[in-house]
């Protein structure tokens, strides 16, 4: 509450065989509103939305809304409140007269126990809101509803509940040729038959014409060629990329322009470290224990899923994959032309993502398990085009067309957050080190990780661990972090 319709989770539910869509005010065309049907064909036909925040009768028992109807008829609106404490309550009002009548009053003090005759002052909260227009008569017809309210401050779906500020990894890509392979590795290893995923038709190269950096520019090419690789020739070639920087928490802003071209699939996204692909980066580092999609992926930024400048963010895990994923869309001017930061935050609660800074999908499920949230361990990024697979069939007149990267940059916090003293109750000595970091803390702790001075990270352990072996590493300044309860804390450290 309040919903007026110019969000897409203010879309509502049907059942007996009603019906509903977003339309825009006849007589406003820059107000969204909510169009509702009914085919007469059940006498119960209605409408439902589950509530982000339920409405607490005991803190108001007034819901507003307006009502369009195109005809004079006499109809009658039932608001019903469901998933509460106490029983389901409804208050039902009587509307006539073509157009707009604004402001209709359902008042919960003088409401009625859904299901009987029996008058009830409604209190407690209730999550779900369900409205019947003309409930119990088989009434065919089609009608608007706008500024459904029961007075509370809109609450923003996508407001971050943390934003990271320390800049900890980045490539800005500057000078020109090959990428930095000290920040990138490019994953050209086939899957096990020879093929990628989702039908895709490409091959992954590390050339030069695939991927490289021109005037501050990282450039991803997808060429159509013949190319032979691992036995198999394919009609494409493009890039894969994998950063050798995983991280659990923070925020990734990647800038770019997208490749143009009906069939091709460009992504910036995420994977956790742990998973067992085999030729990804952190697999050939040892790291490949759990397989997709228990170990989570983040879809930051997809293109070619639907139509032109129709971009997409997505969630994969045990409870949501493949072709039945927690998603959401997004649509803009010039993808192709036009630059846009794609962003995705991510806190221990949530995952927001943002374009241009503007967040229009947070993912926050209620019970958070392995099933639902495989997000509470490092993740690392990917950038790649792919070619054909579930984006559509390839245009024939295709040549070769580019995703360009201005910089990515990953965010988070690294000093002392409002109220956290996380960075006061650890030690570690020796500093300088030359064979082995003790570490000593006040509070227990979930992992430590050190970091060249470059941002690369060198080695993570978990579980309270005292000790580091950093006996062979070369000398010079490293970055030890340590995270604990969703915060973390580093200290510079001087091995010799």
């Amino acid at each position: 509450m309040p919903i007026d319709f110019s969000e897409s989770s203010d879309n509502f539910a049907t059942f007996g065989n009603s019906g509903f869509s977003f339309n825009t005010n006849p007589e406003d065309g820059s107000d969204d509103v909510g169009q509702f049907f009914n085919d007469g064909s059940d006498i119960w036909q209605g409408f439902y939305i589950n509530l982000f925040s339920p409405i607490d009768l005991d803190e108001t028992q007034i819901i507003t809304l307006s009502f369009y109807q195109f005809d004079p008829n006499s109809h009658t609106i039932t608001v019903k409140l469901e998933n509460g404490i106490n029983p389901d309550v409804e208050v039902v009002q009587s509307n006539s007269g073509l157009g707009w009548t604004n402001g209709i009053v359902f008042d919960f003090s003088n409401a009625t126990l859904s299901g009987t005759t029996t008058s009830i002052n409604a209190t407690e909260t209730y999550s779900r809101l369900t409205i019947f227009i003309d409930g119990g008569a088989d009434t065919n017809g089609t009608y608007l509803i706008d500024d459904i309210s029961d007075g509370s401050v809109p609450i923003d779906l996508n407001e971050l509940d943390i934003v990271y500020n320390d800049l900890v990894w980045a490539d800005e890509f500057d000078g020109n040729g090959a990428v930095d392979f000290n920040k990138w590795f490019h994953q050209t290893q086939l899957p096990a038959g020879g093929n990628w995923f989702n039908g895709e038709e490409q091959h992954y190269t590390n050339r030069i014409e695939n991927t490289f950096v021109d005037s501050g520019l990282l450039n991803i090419v997808a060429i159509k060629e013949l190319f032979t690789d691992q036995g198999e020739t394919k009609q494409y070639t493009s890039a894969r990329l994998n950063s050798k920087f995983a991280f659990t928490y923070g925020r990734v802003d990647v800038r770019a322009k997208l490749p143009a071209g009906d069939g091709t699939w460009p992504a910036i996204w995420t994977l956790g470290k742990n998973v067992n692909e085999a030729g990804a980066y952190w697999q050939t580092q040892g790291f490949g224990t759990t397989s997709w999609p228990a170990c989570g992926e983040i879809d930051i930024m997809e293109h070619g899923l639907g139509a032109t400048n129709h971009v997409s963010s997505a969630l994969h895990t045990p409870s949501s994959f493949g072709n039945t994923v927690n998603t959401q869309s997004y649509v803009l001017n010039d993808v192709a032309n036009e630059f846009h930061v794609y962003s995705m935050n991510w806190s221990p609660n949530q995952i927001t993502f943002m374009i241009d800074g503007v967040g229009y999908y947070t993912y926050n499920p209620s019970v958070k398990n392995a099933d639902t949230w495989p997000f509470d361990e490092d993740q690392y990024l990917l950038l790649n085009i792919a070619m054909g697979g579930v984006s559509g069939v390839i245009d024939p007149n295709f040549t070769q067309s580019s995703m360009v990267i201005d910089y990515v940059r990953i965010y988070q916090n690294t000093g002392l957050s409002v109220g956290d003293v996380f960075e006061n109750k650890f030690s570690v000595y020796p500093n300088p080190a030359s064979s082995v970091i003790n570490i000593v803390s006040e509070e227990s702790f979930e992992r430590v990780e050190l970091y060249s001075a470059m941002g690369q990270l060198i080695l993570s352990k978990d579980n309270n661990t005292t000790k580091l072996n950093v006996e062979g590493l070369n000398s010079g300044v490293y970055i030890l972090k340590m995270f604990s309860k969703g915060k973390s804390a580093t200290k510079n450290i001087l091995i010799d």
